[in-house]
């Protein structure tokens, strides 16, 4: 008997599926439905590519496995308060929280100048689009009823939170501040997303669509600590929900082009405490906060200490800093969003400046950091355990990076800029180095005059004396 035979998935035979008695293999009906869905996907797969900038928007999704199971990272998955949307959708621990939801609901219906039962059959309306938000994953176990009950009581009390947290009216409502807080953080991960043009169907049924969108533009400025919102471009098809939102606001609508010319020989590892060794001072750009501009410049002055300028945008360092930039990483990592990974590299990029609490003490120092979080050593940690293991796009601030290495090159430059730093970075050195030269001035001053100094009428008179 020959020892090498290929082994068959073996199915059920039906009636009439033998011949002359003998048994024949079948590939069983698990297999033929695995190769069609298999095929199915790649079919859809090279549907979306031919699309190209045109191809549909990332479907909400749990976090991929990479960062929603390290145990480090789990937490800024998981909601604190609220549950919104069909993944953590039933969990008895979010109890609080949909009662929360209820009372928040009832306040938008209240404001709306339209009936509950409208409102939900409008939604009711738009399920079968809304259902193509998600992935297929997260919904399968809802029919069209459940799911459209749950994005209805999810969207109302979004926004009705969002108008509350504007308008400051949380106290009428006898809601927490630590919930208010909590429920925040919520409204920006990745799993607790629900579809805008869910948001935007509520907001054009009610009465007060103009505050409510007025509210929602305030309060994303707040989150992210900027001053403007990102206008849009014609193409653009707007935001998927919240997060993506918060995306744009925080880097604008232009992502980095692939630009031909230099390699780029960039040593990461440099920090701050490295840079300012080399010369090179830390600046805050003030006029705008965009995690984009992040800028190199050279002084123009011949004699200064620190030819070299790192400009950079401004960042609040709170309690939502983690969860909001992990969830934000977590979105750029989605297998089906095109996208150019602006928020990872900004943070592989700060966690290149950022290696110990010295590097936050001097971005303190110059502004470009505002810590809330507590000590400089956590805000450290902070960095260096989020931007671990990132791969940021080889374009992002690559002429940055390629001027920082330019100046680098400079030997003399940068032996003069360590000189300088290692002898005379506090002003107490300057003050001595001052007070030696001082004393060796008047000293050679002293000498000079006692040995090359004219003779006088004393010389004279002490002649006169000598026997």
């Amino acid at each position: 008997m020959d020892d090498h035979h290929i082994i068959v998935p073996i199915g059920k035979i039906e009636a009439g599926e033998g011949s002359s008695g003998h048994d024949q293999p079948v590939i069983n009906t698990d297999m033929e439905e695995r190769f069609r869905n298999l095929m199915e996907e790649g079919d859809q797969a090279r549907a979306v590519e031919a699309l190209g900038t045109n191809r549909p928007p990332a479907k909400i999704q749990k976090a991929i496995f990479s960062l929603r199971d390290h145990e480090c990272f789990i937490k800024y998955f998981e909601p604190r308060v609220a549950s919104l949307g069909p993944i953590h959708h039933g969990n008895p621990k979010y109890q609080l929280g949909e009662k929360y939801k209820r009372r928040l609901t009832y306040e938008f219906v209240q404001g709306c100048g339209k009936s509950i039962n409208l409102l939900y059959e409008e939604v009711e309306k738009e399920i079968k689009q809304l259902r193509e938000c998600f992935e297929k994953e997260v919904t399968k176990k809802y029919d069209d009823k459940a799911l459209a009950w749950m994005l209805f009581v999810d969207g109302c009390a979004i926004l009705q939170y969002i108008f509350c947290a504007a308008k400051n009216k949380f106290v009428e409502f006898k809601i927490k501040d630590d919930s208010v807080t909590f429920a925040q953080q919520d409204l920006f991960l990745l799993e607790n997303q629900v579809p805008y043009g869910l948001l935007k169907l509520l907001m054009s049924l009610s009465e007060k669509e103009e505050l409510l969108r007025s509210s929602i533009q305030s309060y994303i400025r707040n989150v992210t600590y900027q001053q403007t919102e990102p206008e849009l471009k014609k193409e653009e098809r707007g935001p998927s929900h919240l997060l993506d939102l918060v995306r744009t606001t925080l880097l604008g609508i232009w992502p980095w082009r692939k630009k031909g010319g230099e390699d780029l020989d960039w040593q990461s590892c440099r920090n701050v405490q490295k840079l300012k060794a080399a010369g090179i001072r830390l600046k805050r750009n003030k006029k705008d906060s965009c995690l984009r501009n992040i800028r190199f410049t050279r002084q123009s002055r011949q004699f200064g200490f620190y030819p070299g300028y790192l400009w950079l945008p401004s960042i609040t360092v709170d309690d939502s800093t983690g969860p909001k930039f992990m969830n934000l990483i977590a979105y750029e990592m989605c297998l089906d969003f095109e996208n150019d990974f602006g928020i990872t590299s900004y943070i592989s990029f700060l966690h290149s400046l950022i290696d110990e609490a010295n590097d936050v003490k001097d971005l303190r120092k110059t502004r470009v950091l505002l810590n809330f979080l507590g000590s400089d050593q956590e805000v450290a940690d902070l960095f260096n355990a989020i931007g671990t293991d990132l791969v940021p796009n080889a374009e992002a601030y690559k002429d940055v990076k390629i001027q920082i290495q330019k100046y680098y090159e400079n030997s003399w430059m940068t032996w003069m800029a360590q000189f300088l730093h290692n002898h005379f970075s506090s002003p107490w050195t300057i003050i001595a180095f001052l007070g030696v030269l001082l004393g060796l001035g008047i000293t050679a001053t002293q000498t000079w005059y006692a040995v090359d100094s004219p003779p006088g009428p004393c010389n004279d008179f002490f002649k006169l004396k000598l026997p």
